[in-house]
């Protein structure tokens, strides 16, 4: 491999897209052809964690938001009071290829009635916690391309918003998610949605009805106490036992639409949702290695085989698990491992040893991992990293029963490629974020007063020479992010000791999130300037 293919590699990490304007051409409904036929492998990773099993008693869920087309900006939407007789306007998200960017538009799809109170929350692309503590992330699987619905006027994103809007619990959220989808119908693909409250978190997978139909199939599993799980991307839910409400809740007509569809076939074995409504995830190497690798990160005396078509769908993890650790699983590109696909890229360092290329970048684009396929590259194979170049944002939520709503719920956020960046907070209760997190982010291009592309330049600048520049990037994020989190119980009590007067609690809260998102943007920034300086005679 020469120098010259492995720059090559390096410059592809060009960016893609995002935003939410409206399309001004005849948009493409749904996911593309190309989406099908690979199993959505280059969708989101989302590890949730029962409250036994975190270092401090907190539900989490998370999510990598692994698409650049979705928008890169995000801000607080507040409760609010709804008068009667007052309508939400549903819409569905497709594809748009007229701004400066790809990017996402959105078009009308009908009206559902609107509730009297809805809650306040973050609202990322796929709003992330609201008021109460309730978190959700999301994984794309698919399921069959004929459930897609072309009568339903719900789409994932839009109901995330609406269970945050109307629920305090995730039981609530999926008996909601459920209602409102059999009534008004879904019209997305396969989706998995982790759910966490204060108390405990659940894996939610839905698909639609079919073509001409109104409504959705769903089924719910919840994650034990003691227990992680994964999504990434491949349906993980598989022996339903309804009669067991505290672990499973589904559909009504779950099995039967499974049997009479041809799905299932009881004859054969007992039903797995799964294999009976996405069948495609379980062939995927890129869904099947990232759930291999979190398992294994998480519980590596379980030894599991790294080739199974099957991991168990949660299991207890060797050490309690500490937001350092799942930082780590998001960064993870399975360095160390065999599957480290720029193993075998190597020169010659300066001591004579054969050693990785500086030039070698395990998060290349799938169509640039061919190149390797002769060097022990695995791309080919339909692989990929949890860590993503694409990435346009990731959060990892806390959710705590011991603590009042507006400390206990709290998001950490990070931006691009999570390999690159560094989580700050954002707390449930907050009334503003940073005036860069607001700034829009690709659907006109470069922008220098956006969080997004401080993080984007500097990712996409590091990846040129990621042997030696990750090092440098490493050396900021690192004491910052360890900073970040060391100051989280200091200012907890602070805040605590507001408890009587809320406008002053909040107002702590959204101080010091603004200014630490603002601190981690600037430093991006210089970051980004410090490596031209320092390697701009190095490539």
């Amino acid at each position: 491999m020469t120098i010259g293919s492995l720059r090559i590699a390096a410059f592809v990490c060009a960016a893609l897209a995002s935003a939410s304007a409206p399309p001004a051409q005849e948009p493409q409904l749904g996911p593309s052809r190309a989406d099908w036929e690979a199993g959505f492998p280059d969708g989101c990773t989302t590890i949730t964690v029962g409250r036994g099993a975190s270092a401090d008693g907190s539900v989490i869920t998370s999510h990598t938001c692994d698409s650049h087309r979705t928008r890169g900006w995000l801000d607080v939407v507040p409760s609010r009071e709804h008068a009667p007789g007052s309508t939400v306007q549903t819409v569905k998200r497709v594809e748009d290829d007229t701004q400066a960017m790809p990017a996402y538009g959105y078009v009308p799809t009908g009206e559902i009635p609107q509730v009297e109170h809805t809650y306040g929350y973050i609202d990322t692309a796929y709003p992330c916690m609201n008021d109460h503590q309730l978190a959700i992330g999301e994984s794309t699987f698919g399921g069959r391309e004929e459930l897609i619905s072309d009568r339903g006027l719900i789409d994932c994103q839009q109901l995330v918003t609406l269970m945050l809007e109307r629920c305090t619990t995730a039981r609530e959220a999926i008996a909601l998610g459920g209602a409102l989808t059999a009534r008004y119908g879904y019209n997305d693909a396969g989706e998995c949605l982790t759910i966490a409250d204060t108390e405990e978190v659940w894996h939610f997978e839905i698909v639609g009805p079919g073509a001409g139909e109104v409504g959705s199939i769903w089924v719910a599993q919840r994650v034990p106490d003691g227990h992680v799980s994964v999504n990434a991307n491949a349906s993980r839910i598989r022996q339903v036992d309804l009669a067991d409400p505290d672990h499973f809740l589904g559909s009504p007509g779950l099995l039967t639409v499974a049997r009479e569809r041809g799905y299932w076939d009881p004859a054969k074995g007992p039903f797995e949702f799964c294999y009976a409504y996405a069948p495609e995830g379980r062939t995927s190497m890129a869904a099947r290695r990232r759930e291999w690798r979190v398992l294994s990160l998480l519980a590596p005396s379980l030894e599991l085989h790294p080739d199974s078509e099957n991991y168990p769908f949660s299991v207890a993890p060797d050490a309690k698990v500490t937001l350092p650790k799942l930082v780590d699983c998001f960064q993870d590109d399975y360095e160390g491992t065999e599957f480290y696909f720029v193993k075998d890229i190597t020169v010659t360092g300066d001591d004579g040893r054969t050693v990785v290329s500086p030039f070698a970048n395990p998060h290349m684009p799938y169509d640039m991992n061919r190149v390797f396929r002769i060097n022990g590259g695995w791309g080919w194979r339909g692989e990929r990293t949890i860590a993503r170049w694409y990435t346009m944002y990731a959060t990892i939520t806390q959710s705590r029963a011991w603590l009042p709503d507006a400390v206990g719920g709290v998001v950490w956020l990070a931006w691009d490629n999570v390999a690159t960046s560094v989580y700050t907070p954002l707390y449930c209760s907050i009334t503003d974020v940073p005036p860069s997190f607001r700034a829009p982010a690709r659907v006109k291009g470069f922008n220098r007063e956006s969080a997004w592309w401080a993080f984007n330049r500097l990712g996409t600048l590091a990846a040129q020479r990621w042997g030696d520049m990750r090092k440098d990037v490493d050396a900021v994020w690192e004491p910052l992010q360890a900073e970040l989190f060391a100051e989280q119980p200091g200012l907890e009590a602070r805040a605590l000791a507001l408890r009587d007067d809320p406008d002053a609690q909040r107002g702590l809260l959204t101080r010091y999130c603004i200014e630490q998102g603002e601190r981690a943007v600037a430093r991006a920034w210089q970051l980004g300037d410090e490596l031209w300086t320092k390697y701009d005679e190095r490539f």
